[in-house]
């Protein structure tokens, strides 16, 4: 297994934010970076430098060079590097690169620094259609794994109203469900500057990154927030939040983070994007019956160190005991769904992209989304996934049945608050 050594460096050492400007998630700062995307002058040195990477290999012969955040939902693709499965599946690999933010990543995918990313469902719409770089989505990462905090002093949705409450990106399922359920309970999300006076019926919603969500909800300079695990855990552990609503209870069994790769790769390189596939698709199959292996592997206590989290905050969402008592309290509406706080299942639902393309467009968010207007719902479910290899992977390990999923792999979507 070869290692780069600043690559390693970036995954022994994960960045902890604490400065209000940090570029640590989707802020501001990096929607206006991906956005420069979409013109030339900014694109054509990153596709050019990552035609360049990818000329320099032979065949299949690329090393796996994984991009991701510290959160739960880049499960799958370090349990598989921890696991040595893709060496396993003949690939070589390098160490993991943590990035300190969603643009990062993108930029670096798209200048083919890394080759296996994951993303937030909605973002790959944005990337595909909004930026028009070729990638394919091959696989869920997970399902669920979100939820909303919120401070102690609130009991219901509707004591949200005339507060400031944060999300990680507007192209992300959680802005997605937090509008759903607001306008359910009566109120109106609106985007203005933090200060800005509100009126008892609006909750205005501001981007922050994940890893600034909880010091935030400390300092009670927001109401709440909506993200991916652990940050959700983290504010339980250190008592200065509570669980509101699971996103899972929300959209049921939705995608949240999905595989990326490049289509260049997809099309070039069948069998290295097969193995891949292959080597995710396991990970996830063994993470489902070993939870809390999991979460020692992922902590910063771990041989790999690929978080800087606990494995009390970890195995809370992986290896999650107490989802009974959250249906006890009524944080879980829908008992009947028989969920799991966060779990692993890789095939991506067409039924789930098309629904996603309707309910973004549903959906408040900032800066030039003209795209969406003409995207249709099954041709993005066509166009944006690639499932021929994720089809394979899974018969590999004992088909849908072990997963838990249908053998006909069709579904259909339950999104209600």
């Amino acid at each position: 297994m070869s290692h780069d050594s600043s690559n390693a460096r970036d995954a022994q050492t994960p960045h902890i934010c604490a400065s209000t400007d940090c570029d640590c998630g989707f802020t501001r700062r990096d929607f206006l970076r991906l956005s420069a995307l979409t013109t030339a002058a900014v694109a054509s040195p990153l596709l050019l430098a990552g035609e360049a990477r990818a000329q320099s290999f032979k065949g299949d012969d690329q090393p796996v060079k994984i991009g991701y955040l510290p959160i739960t939902d880049a499960t799958p693709l370090l349990v598989a590097h921890a696991r040595k499965l893709y060496e396993a599946e003949g690939l070589k690999t390098e160490a993991p690169r943590l990035f300190r933010s969603w643009a990062q990543i993108v930029e670096a995918f798209v200048s083919g620094q890394v080759n296996v990313v994951h993303l937030l469902s909605p973002a790959t719409l944005w990337v595909r259609y909004g930026t028009r770089f070729p990638a394919k989505v091959v696989a869920w990462n997970h399902v669920n794994g979100s939820a909303i905090t919120v401070l102690p002093t609130i009991d219901k949705v509707s004591d949200l109203g005339g507060k400031v409450f944060a999300v990680p990106f507007w192209y992300s399922v959680h802005n997605i469900l937090l509008q759903q359920l607001l306008r359910a309970n009566g109120l109106e999300p609106v985007t203005r500057p933090r200060d800005a006076a509100l009126k008892p019926n609006e909750v205005n919603l501001i981007v922050l990154a994940p890893a600034e969500m909880v010091s935030a909800l400390a300092s009670k300079s927001i109401a709440g927030y909506i993200v991916a695990d652990p940050f959700n855990a983290l504010a339980e552990l250190n008592g200065v939040g509570k669980i509101l609503r699971f996103s899972g209870d929300l959209w049921q069994n939705h995608a949240c983070c999905v595989t990326f790769l490049s289509e260049r790769d997809t099309t070039e390189r069948p069998e290295w994007s097969q193995r891949v596939t292959n080597a995710i698709v396991k990970a996830q199959h063994w993470t489902r019956s070993n939870q809390l292996q999991s979460a020692q592997l992922l902590s910063a206590t771990g041989a790999g160190r690929y978080t800087p989290h606990s494995t009390q905050a970890l195995s809370k969402v992986l290896a999650a005991t107490d989802y009974a008592s959250y249906e006890a309290s009524g944080v879980v509406k829908h008992k009947g769904w028989y969920q799991r706080r966060i779990d692993f299942q890789p095939y991506p639902f067409p039924s789930y992209t098309e629904e996603l393309v309707r309910a973004i467009r549903e959906t408040k968010v900032e800066g030039d989304n003209k795209f969406l207007e003409t995207l249709d719902p099954k041709f993005a479910a066509r166009d944006l996934v690639d499932d021929s290899f994720v089809r394979k992977a899974i018969d590999a390990v004992g088909g849908p049945s072990a997963f838990g999923l249908p053998a006909n792999l069709q579904r259909k979507e339950v999104r209600v608050v």
